[in-house]
């Protein structure tokens, strides 16, 4: 076993660990547990947490690199979707480069239960948005190429 899959393994177990929503690790400290540099953990981070696997990973620099993960399944397609749902596949949308990190926030906003709260079936209307900022931002991207 390579340590990459060591430290995904530890970090799947640290999940499976802990009760909250969001799992936060300090990258140098993992870094010095696994005898790494910390663009390693970057590494194991981006490639093996990724939002198409089903991850949102925070990201802090600085004081030792906090990193918060959460794992979300992915909307199934169905006509109704949690704010958690709605984060992957905005995640989604910004790795895959068919928003920037503004866009990204606003439809954050957009979907949010704040955003929501006063509407009956949320979760639906929720869906249809999203559907729709996706399919803006693919024509958007698609007109810049």
């Amino acid at each position: 076993m390579g340590i990459t899959d060591k430290i995904e393994a530890f970090i799947l177990e640290l999940m499976k660990q802990d009760a909250g929503d969001w799992l936060t690790i300090q990258r140098n400290e993992l870094a010095d547990i696994f005898g790494c540099v910390p663009s390693q953990i970057n590494y194991v981070i981006s490639t093996r947490f990724s939002p198409e696997r089903g991850y949102v990973v925070e990201s802090r620099r600085g004081g030792g690199g906090c990193v918060r993960i959460k794992h979300i399944p992915s909307a199934g397609g169905g006509e109704d979707l949690s704010t958690d749902e709605a984060l992957v596949e905005i995640a989604k949308l910004l790795s895959a480069g068919y928003t920037d990190r503004t866009g990204a926030e606003l439809m954050k906003a957009a979907v949010s239960d704040p955003a929501l709260a006063a509407v009956p079936g949320a979760g639906r209307l929720r869906a249809s948005i999203l559907k729709n900022m996706k399919e803006a931002s693919v024509k958007c991207r698609r007109s810049m190429i």
